[in-house]
């Protein structure tokens, strides 16, 4: 378990990380969510002791990291996989930290044949490519068969297959009981990955909570109705709104007619046009996508803009 208590980090006059507290606990994937700025780096440096705190605390399965008597037993951390000497093989880089932290010889091996790596077991890791780089920063991870683990953008450079592969491994992992951080820009693999988010925006606390009550909480409860014959959208937009909704007749092209409604039911609509006579191609609920959620919720909080504007 990570727990997180109240941690802060200025850097002079500029507060990174603000009185931010949560607890990442076993048995689940939780995913580390912020926009560029918003002091995730940071703060998983400081969980790691990489940083000192300006105050607060934080500890790892129940003591701060650096008192760990074995640390890569207690952590296994991927914050950057090109943080290696290049011009060490990947088995003699893994044997070193092994070496480091009392871990058996046997075990290098048992981690490179994991990640894909035994044929390449031999190669300077200076020549791999950052698929092969992810690989071998996930093997060190692994090393010490650790209770928590913390990856910052796990998936940089993998391809679909090595994809999938670690993310069959995280929820095995956390399916052991295990505690899972995994940071990530791509919103479409957290939400297939995660059980659970943290999100923080400008160093504080922004949510806390399970991905499908993150992504009910920022959905708009819409429904895309699409009209059999064109010219009936606006015939069915009176009724809709009259009703109550909310509608917004869409360019749809070819036969009928496109409708955006919110604040009403699907079944509700389908009342409604069978008592106008109207028939219906399509009625189907437009369910919020996790990035769409997520860029909602984060939006005032987005330090660097594709505008040239702060997120205030």
């Amino acid at each position: 378990m990570i727990v997180v208590d109240q941690l802060t980090k200025s850097y002079g006059d500029k507060v990174v990380v603000d009185h931010l507290s949560f607890t990442v606990r076993p048995g689940v994937v939780t995913g580390f969510l912020g926009p560029n700025g918003s002091g995730k780096s940071t703060t998983m440096r400081m969980i790691l002791g990489l940083d000192a705190p300006t105050s607060g605390t934080v500890t790892v399965a129940g003591r701060a990291y650096v008192d760990a008597p074995v640390p890569m037993r207690t952590v296994g951390a991927l914050l950057d996989a090109k943080a290696v000497h290049g011009g060490r093989t990947a088995r003699n880089h893994l044997l070193w930290l092994a070496h480091s932290n009392g871990i058996p010889a046997r075990r290098v091996d048992e981690v490179l044949a994991d990640v894909g790596l035994k044929g390449a077991a031999h190669r300077r890791a200076g020549t791999f490519s950052l698929g092969m780089s992810q690989r071998l920063g996930i093997a060190a991870a692994l090393l010490g068969d650790p209770e928590v683990l913390m990856l910052d953008e796990p998936v940089n450079g993998l391809d679909p297959e090595g994809i999938l592969w670690i993310r069959t491994l995280m929820r095995r992992l956390a399916a052991e009981g295990r505690t899972v951080l995994l940071s990530s820009h791509l919103m479409s693999e957290m939400a297939l990955t995660a059980d659970h988010l943290i999100v923080i925006g400008r160093g504080r606390l922004i949510a806390d909570t399970g991905i499908e009550d993150f992504v009910r909480t920022q959905s708009d409860s819409s429904v895309l109705v699409h009209t059999a014959e064109a010219g009936d959208g606006e015939r069915l937009a009176g009724p809709l709104r009259a009703a109550g909704a909310e509608v917004a007749v869409e360019e749809a092209g070819g036969d009928g007619d496109r409708l955006v409604v919110t604040d009403l039911t699907g079944a509700q609509i389908g009342r409604i046009a069978v008592a106008e006579g109207i028939p219906l191609a399509e009625l189907s609920p437009r369910h919020t996508s996790l990035e769409e959620a997520y860029l909602r919720m984060t939006r005032d909080s987005v330090e660097y803009s594709v505008h040239g504007e702060g997120g205030a």
